[in-house]
């Protein structure tokens, strides 16, 4: 069957990062570029939908950005001078250009949630509100910071080159986040009417494997690559043609991406092995034990239950915190899994999470109280943003009808 044509929607997004790398390699300046390449994408969405794509997307994109941004400039420059700034030639896509974009977004001049912010926006193309949901942070946060990123790099006097050996390690924490956050954006869309957004997933992959290229001696860069090869091997078994929802238990496994699992596994076996471990590594070794389990039964929990405490120890966060709970529900009972959430639910970056009330509702319908697990499978779906999860978890509570 012959794939759907992407959207124009799809399209802007896509080429976005590659028309901003461009447009920034050749003129400098971030701030000014990344403003010209904004009002060309909203040139785009008024234009294509009535006149049509062009036949070239990116090239249409970058010339109407570049104009935009000698335009910004000469207007600069009259106010200052009345001189007019004379026209450049139009630059071209280049491999590297995304890559180079990524690692100055991460430049050490800003702090790590602003490099997140900041790449999200140029790199992964998502909104303010994506990134704000994706962050856990309110949405005119993430709009300062993104604006506060871009003043920080222009007085830096950042260049777009690829840095250094020596300055890299600095940049690599950030910029292994970053590509984690848009992988996870892609894999669970955090809102809309599709559970996937194979663009965004596709992508952090890509980056990725050029990160790793650039890095092969980082165990973290490719405990993250085997991470999101692990887990994008499921994608074509989570959702039912009608696009619902399949949770990981139920899936059907001959649908899962063995080659991708074969070369998750066999990356992550090097890395643990040959470098220091580090928690990309360790959610991709948990990520390997389930994808080895000829069926949702055979699944070794107490090795992942270890793995969780390990994470803990290395990275501590609330969302290890719910899965080592759930990990734990699966060794010793959901009785057990239940206190063990009411004391990670104190915690304020989980107040109000869907995932907390979803796992809630699992653990107290294992324990066979369903009236109280159906009121939170209505509660989390009434906190998810996501319209696959919504449905998936009213028809849980559905089930559970008396």
């Amino acid at each position: 069957m012959t794939p759907p044509s992407p959207s124009f929607e799809d399209i802007l997004r896509t080429a976005a990062p590659q028309v901003l790398g461009a447009v920034v390699r050749r003129y400098g300046d971030f701030d000014t570029s990344e403003d010209a390449v904004q009002e060309a994408l909203l040139a785009a969405a008024k234009q294509w939908p009535a006149e049509g794509v062009p036949d070239n997307p990116r090239a249409w994109l970058i010339r109407v950005a570049s104009r935009r941004r000698i335009e910004l400039l000469r207007n600069e420059e009259a106010r200052r001078r009345r001189e007019a700034v004379p026209p450049e030639p139009v630059p071209s896509v280049r491999g590297d250009d995304e890559l180079t974009l990524l690692l100055l977004c991460c430049h050490p001049a800003l702090t790590p949630v602003s490099q997140v912010a900041l790449t999200l926006r140029a790199v992964g193309g998502l909104t303010t509100a994506e990134i704000a949901r994706a962050l856990l942070v309110p949405e005119s946060t993430v709009g300062q910071r993104i604006s506060r990123a871009k003043k920080k790099i222009k007085d830096a006097g950042a260049r777009f080159v690829l840095p250094s050996a020596s300055e890299m390690a600095g940049r690599l924490v950030g910029v292994r986040q970053v590509l984690y956050l848009i992988f996870n954006e892609g894999y669970t869309a955090s809102s809309g009417s599709s559970l996937h957004r194979v663009e965004l997933s596709a992508e952090a992959i890509r980056l990725t494997r050029q990160l790793s290229a650039l890095v092969p001696d980082d165990g973290e860069v490719a405990g993250l690559l085997a991470l999101m090869l692990l887990t994008d091997a499921r994608r074509p078994a989570r959702t039912r043609a009608d696009g619902a929802l399949v949770p990981l238990a139920a899936q059907d496994r001959t649908l899962w991406n063995r080659a991708a699992i074969n070369e998750g596994i066999e990356i992550i076996t090097a890395a643990l092995r040959d470098t220091a471990v580090g928690p990309f590594q360790l959610q991709a070794a948990i990520a390997a034990v389930h994808d080895e389990a000829a069926g949702a039964s055979d699944t070794d929990w107490a090795q992942i239950l270890e793995l969780y405490r390990l994470l803990h120890v290395v990275a501590p966060g609330p969302m290890v915190t719910l899965n080592r709970v759930v990990a734990l529900s699966e060794v010793d009972g959901p009785l057990v899994g239940l206190r063990a959430l009411e004391e990670a639910a104190g915690d304020p970056a989980l107040a109000e999470h869907h995932r907390v009330a979803a796992v809630r509702a699992h653990l107290l319908e294992r324990a066979g109280d369903t009236g109280a697990a159906r009121n939170e499978y209505l509660r989390a779906a009434r906190l998810t943003l996501s319209l696959p999860e919504r449905r998936y978890l009213e028809s849980r509570a559905a089930q559970l009808r008396s």
